[in-house]
Parts: C-alpha cells; structure tokens; sequence
C-alpha cells in the first residue's frame, strides 16, 4: 500500500484472543516508555519510545481495526466492535471479530498463531531526541488513525517511516561532525600562523 508521509507505522505488541469462547482479540497498540530499536547506522542503535503522556490529547475518533493497514475494515469504534482504552502500560486494544464472515476468519489467523503481531497509524504533534542515547521520545501524538493486525514482523511501512526520520538524525549529526572539525582545523590554522609570527618576531 503507499504509504502517507504524515502517518507513522510501528509495530507493537501480540494480539491474542481474549478467550476460546468468543470472536475477541485483546493486545496493546503502543506501550509507554519501552524503548524500542527503530535503526541500525554504523554500529549505532537509534531507538523510539512513546511517553506515558503521549496519547494525553491524542484524536482517537473512530479508529479502526485493519489487517496489514490495507482498507478493509473488520472492527471500528463507532459500531461498538471496537474499544481503546488507555492505562499505564499503553494503548490497550478490545476487538469484536464476530460480526462479518472476514473478521472471523482474522480471528481464526490470530487464534491459530498465523497472524500475531499488531501495529498502529498514527501522526507526530511532538517529540524530543536524546544525542547521547540516540533516543527519540514521542512526547505527543496528534491523531491514531488504525490498529492494524499485520502478517509479518518487518512491516515495510515501520521501516519506510523508522528511516525517515533516522535519515534526518544521520545527517544533521553528521553535518554538526563536519561543522565541528572544520573549526578545529580553523583554529588550529590560526594557532600555527600565531606561532610563526611569534618565531618570526623573535
């Protein structure tokens, strides 16, 4: 599917059913303060982590329950098939998969262990980044489009957006790198011209 440049894909954790009596499915979307590795660069580890607070003014208005974030809607908050709830773990995810043939077939996917990751859509308002853990920090999300069951654990839409943004972080640490020696060999220029003067003086 293409991917929205606005959205962000991450995965999450298992989605598993509640029970074996029912068609629902119970798993958590996003956890808070769970750092996670969005990017290997050069031996370096860029990680991510949702901030407790993050989902504080989220827009969470009908969201809907997605396989693979691909269209078909099989559980949505304004039919009631859908609940989100937000405690201290995370973003907590109760889906009816009862009510149309295809949902139960997702189901049986989930209950049989075919399908059992999940991953969510959602738009940035504020993060911060830590340079010396190479950590970003979601410090505020503005919209949660979708809950998605998803078939494999390398969502291509987690890693298109994960390198994005990790793209940005490689290049302006590199530049400020490049910045930074070109000032040493600035000074260093001025302090060898210093010097001569000084002998020539003498």
């Amino acid at each position: 599917m293409p991917v929205k440049p606005e959205r962000e894909y991450r995965m999450s954790a298992p989605m598993v059913p509640a029970d074996d009596t029912s068609y629902i499915v119970e798993g958590y979307a996003a956890t808070f303060d769970d750092p996670y590795v969005l990017y290997e660069c050069d031996g370096i580890q860029y990680r991510e982590q949702i901030d407790r607070n993050a989902l504080a003014d989220a827009d969470l208005s009908d969201v809907i329950l997605q396989y693979d974030h691909e269209g078909r809607v099989y559980a949505r908050q304004s039919n009631g098939t859908l609940e989100l709830s937000i405690d201290r773990h995370g973003l907590f995810v109760r889906a009816d998969l009862s009510k149309t043939e295809g949902a139960r077939r997702l189901y049986e996917d989930i209950k049989t262990g075919m399908v059992h990751q999940m991953s969510w859509a959602f738009v940035v308002s504020a993060d911060e980044y830590d340079r010396d853990t190479h950590t970003r920090t979601i410090t505020k999300v503005k919209k949660v489009y979708d809950v998605s069951a998803v078939s494999i654990p390398a969502n291509p839409n987690t890693t298109i957006s994960a390198r994005s943004w990790v793209d940005g972080v490689i290049e302006q640490e590199k530049q400020e790198l490049l910045a930074a020696e070109a000032r040493r060999k600035k000074i260093k220029t001025i302090r060898l011209k210093l010097e001569m003067m000084n002998n020539d003086g003498n």
